[in-house]
C-alpha cells in the first residue's frame, strides 16, 4: 500500500503544494498561510512583474507570487527541491509564470543574482546564516522592493545593515509571526523599498 501524497494548502491564493517527508516545510501550516499573505501582501506583486524567489524551497512563497499575476524565477541550491517545485507550479496551472533554478546561493552570489537577470521585486528567505553575501552582491539599480523573510532575528539585523547603510535601501516596514509558539524563536519579515 502506498502512502498518501502529502501536501499543505494555501487556500488564500487557492494552491495546493505536495511534499515528501524529507523536504522542508514550515513546521506550523496555520501560521505559515498568515506568513505568506503577509509577505506577499508586502512585496506587493502586479501582474506583468518579474520578480525574483531567492531560497524558495518548493515554491512556498514563489506560487503565490505567480497566483497574482507576476512573472517568478524562483532560486533554490537543492535541485531537489527545484524540481518539487516545478511540479508543484504544473500542479497548480503556474508553468507559465514561475520557473525554478538550481543555484548555490552561498558560494556563488555574484553567480547567483548574475543568472537572475533584473528583477522588478525581490523576496528572500534564506535559512537562518541569513543572506549577507546576496546582500552585498546586490545590483545597482537592484529591485525596487525587497521582502526579506528570516527565522534568525540577528542574522535579518546584520543584513538589513549591508541593504540600508550599502546598497541605499530603506526600511519601510517590519513585523514579526510567531511560528513556533511557547518557544524564543520567531519568524520576522522586513520591507526595503528604494
Amino acid at each position: 500500500m502506498q502512502a498518501p501524497q502529502l501536501d499543505y494548502r494555501l487556500p488564500e491564493f487557492g494552491l495546493s503544494l505536495a511534499y515528501k517527508p524529507t523536504e522542508f516545510t514550515q513546521v506550523n501550516a496555520g501560521v505559515n498561510r498568515v506568513l505568506v499573505k503577509r509577505a506577499v501582501d508586502l512585496l506587493d506583486p502586479q501582474p506583468g512583474e518579474r520578480v525574483g524567489d531567492l531560497f524558495c524551497g518548493l515554491g512556498n512563497f514563489s506560487l503565490p507570487i505567480a497566483a497574482r499575476g507576476a512573472h517568478v524565477v524562483g532560486m533554490e541550491g537543492a535541485p531537489s527541491l527545484v524540481k518539487r517545485a516545478e511540479s508543484n507550479a504544473r500542479a497548480n496551472g503556474l508553468e507559465k509564470l514561475a520557473g525554478f533554478v538550481s543555484h548555490d546561493l552561498y558560494t556563488d552570489a555574484e553567480g547567483a543574482l548574475a543568472r537572475l537577470g533584473r528583477v522588478d521585486k525581490l523576496l528572500i528567505d534564506p535559512p537562518r546564516d541569513g543572506a549577507m553575501e546576496i546582500c552585498k552582491a546586490m545590483p545597482e539599480p537592484g529591485p525596487s522592493r525587497i521582502v526579506y523573510v528570516s527565522c534568525s532575528p540577528s542574522t535579518l539585523a546584520r543584513d538589513a545593515g549591508v541593504l540600508v547603510n550599502v546598497k541605499g535601501y530603506r526600511l519601510a516596514a517590519a513585523g514579526r509571526v510567531n511560528m513556533f509558539p511557547h518557544t524564543g524563536h520567531v519568524e520576522s519579515i522586513a520591507l526595503f523599498v528604494r
